[in-house]
């Protein structure tokens, strides 16, 4: 192993005066080399476990979400400093952290851009910085470039969270997993709690914070989950989730900090790269690529979803990346296509130069009686093609989660699918609000089966918005509106990109409930709290699939 020089806890000053916490790793050799920087709230002590904890695996007790620098050994052997901080208010260092992604206070991107300005004039740095890390790091990443400091001379963002709205609210239900990486549950460390704030507490009076609780506890949903009524009466135990749970609408609450909004302004060389089966954060870094300015290439990654702890996946494609842009080492990385798209099914890597690629054509698959998908509409009416149907009871009284399937007849020939889609469902419910989820599959002909792609809607959030095109649907998730009971309404739910190649004697089966299984195939490679907010309503659902109705899944096939 690489003789390591270590010096830990440094200290850089930002320019309001508050002091960020700074551990190096360099070679032994005392010479100026490019640096590479991480920074989070997850504490940079946790960070050196890469040194001695193996990679882990989901669902190995000992992965752990927060040891997401990078491998500091292959760093530094590769003859890169790593420059690892603790975000002010969290770890060694000082000020304080307002709401999640310090959006209420200091812009982190200005504290990112004071320490990649420091880390440049030090004798150990030759003036040519990058970043490093996944997930909060990637993220962080984005925000410093937004800055614009001189010496950042390109990025390698891997695993980012960048819609944050879409990170919490998928499709509008809320999704638990953040809270874990906050708090440190179910597999997370969590934030290394120095000094963190609410904004809400911070921006709000105390009568307004007290009738936004009560509207929230009005909700079933949250009110029949005991941990989100606790937060919302301590909200000082859990800061940053009480901020979340109180903004459950799209606005100005997210987009102020929203990275993509910020990544207008980066004009650097950007590599994203996001594994399938993480479905809202492909839709993001999509999304981000799609936004950037500069030289950039997007990788969509293999599933599973969960790279290994500690981090250390795909360090070959970010050292050939910055060896090119950090090193000048004439590599080729530019001259291949932007966009690399690993397709399930096949396990084959196809190469395009923008996103979404040529060659694409949404086709229909409609519902049908008896459970069946097909690429043909039921003829006959409702008289005669009576509804599907489930009813789902509250989990305070069932374990049991209802759910309705619909398949194909198995496929004939290779059948390719890459893009996005969704799924058109003529529902009739008989309360004010239920959560739609839709889960894909693809099923070998032994009844194994792998997740293909995921969708989720909370009834009330079914507006559209004039983003919307055939088989790529935008909800704005900027208000609410109460489902009439008894009704029969269309839902649009988005469905995540995906790329899937079904083979011969292979089905797709969709599944539809509104609350997820607390266990399976797909869940056990998240971590444990890696669930939606469950639908608190006794509620019925009756799909209708007939003549009238044409429920139907719009999906990207190939046509190449």
């Amino acid at each position: 192993m690489t003789e390591i020089t270590i010096r830990k806890d440094l200290q850089v000053a930002m320019r309001d005066g508050v002091m960020l916490a700074v551990d190096v790793y360099q070679g032994t050799e005392d010479k100026p080399r490019p640096a590479l920087v991480a920074m989070s709230p997850y504490g940079k002590d946790l960070q050196a476990q890469s040194l001695e904890l193996p990679p882990q695996r989901r669902p190995s007790p000992l992965w752990d979400g927060c040891l997401e620098a990078g491998d500091i050994a292959r760093i530094v052997a590769e003859d890169y400093a790593h420059v690892i901080a603790d975000l002010r208010g969290s770890g060694a260092s000082g000020g304080e952290m307002v709401g999640n992604y310090n959006a209420g206070g200091v812009p982190l991107g200005q504290d990112a851009y004071d320490l990649i300005e420091w880390v440049a004039q030090q004798p150990w740095c030759d003036g040519n910085v990058g970043m490093v890390g996944v997930s909060y790091f990637a993220s962080m990443q984005v925000f410093a470039a937004a800055e614009r400091p001189p010496h950042l001379k390109a990025i390698f963002v891997s695993g980012g969270h960048y819609d944050f709205y879409e990170t919490t609210y998928h499709g509008g239900i809320m999704w638990f997993m953040p809270r874990a990486a906050r708090e440190g549950r179910g597999g997370d460390s969590g934030i290394a709690v120095a000094d963190v704030r609410s904004r809400m507490l911070a921006e709000y009076s105390a009568e307004e914070v007290a009738q936004r609780v009560a509207a929230r506890l009005a909700d079933p949903d949250v009110k029949r989950w005991p941990t989100l009524e606790h937060v919302l009466r301590y909200p000082k135990n859990r800061e940053l989730w009480f901020d979340i749970v109180l903004n459950e609408l799209d606005g100005d609450w997210y987009e102020e900090r929203n990275p993509i909004t910020l990544a207008r302004n980066i004009d650097i060389p950007v590599y994203v790269q996001i594994n399938w089966g993480r479905g809202w954060t492909v839709d993001g870094s999509i999304e981000l690529f799609k936004t950037l300015k500069g030289p950039k290439k997007l990788d969509l990654l293999p599933y599973p979803p969960m790279q290994e702890r500690p981090f250390h996946e795909v360090h070959g494609d970010m050292f050939r990346w910055y060896d090119h842009w950090l090193k000048g080492v004439e590599n080729g990385v530019m001259d291949e296509p932007a966009v690399s798209i690993f397709v399930e099914g096949t396990r084959e890597r196809v190469t395009v130069d923008d996103w979404p690629p040529q060659g694409v054509e949404h086709r229909p698959l409609y519902l049908r009686p008896r459970r069946k998908l097909s690429a043909t509409p039921e003829p006959l009416d409702t008289e005669w093609a009576a509804p599907d149907g489930f009813y789902q009871a509250p989990l305070t009284v069932t374990d049991k989660v209802e759910m309705l399937t619909w398949s194909t007849e198995p496929f004939e020939a290779t059948t390719q699918m890459v893009g996005t889609g969704a799924a058109h469902l003529f529902v009739e419910i008989d309360t004010d609000d239920t959560n739609l989820i839709l889960r894909l599959w693809d099923e070998a002909p032994g009844g194994g089966r792998q997740l293909v792609t995921t969708g989720y809607l909370k009834a009330s959030h079914r507006e559209l918005d004039d983003r919307t095109t055939e088989g790529n649907p935008y909800h704005p998730h900027t208000r609410a509106v109460p489902v009439e009971p008894g009704r029969v309404e269309e839902y649009v739910v988005r469905l995540y990109p995906f790329a899937n190649a079904f083979r011969p004697d292979h089905r797709l089966v969709v599944e539809l409930s509104c609350n997820e299984p607390l266990v399976d195939a797909h869940n056990s490679l998240l971590p444990p709290e890696a669930m939606h907010l469950p639908s608190g309503r006794a509620t019925g659902h009756k799909i209708y699939r007939d003549a009238t109705h044409h429920s139907r899944l719009v999906l990207p096939f190939t046509t190449d």
